[in-house]
């Protein structure tokens, strides 16, 4: 994948600026439709994946490809896993 003028300065952005002082501690308030919030909480959801780039230690992608050859299933599908299920942590630690 190219990475074009406008990506790049979105990664200069973020490697020259910290962002860390506009993040606020001040709680949001989420909404979500009830059916939608319902078919991401049971996993029922019909979704298509999409690519995203993060940037991860490397000794941590070292250890989630360890954990996932130990568990018999692809890395990729492993963190997959545990964002959904921080997902649903979160949401039911928020809404209720």
């Amino acid at each position: 994948m190219e990475t074009t003028k406008k990506d790049k300065d979105w990664i200069k952005y973020y490697e020259e600026k910290d962002i860390l002082n506009e993040v606020s501690d001040d709680p949001a308030d989420l909404v979500l439709a009830e059916g939608l919030r319902q078919e991401i909480l049971s996993g029922k959801l019909k979704r298509n994946l999409k690519n995203v780039t993060i940037k991860i230690d490397p000794l941590q992608i070292m250890a989630i490809k360890k954990l996932s050859t130990m568990k018999s299933i692809p890395y990729q599908t492993l963190i997959r896993h545990w964002l959904a299920e921080g997902i649903k942590q979160e949401l039911d630690s928020v809404i209720r």
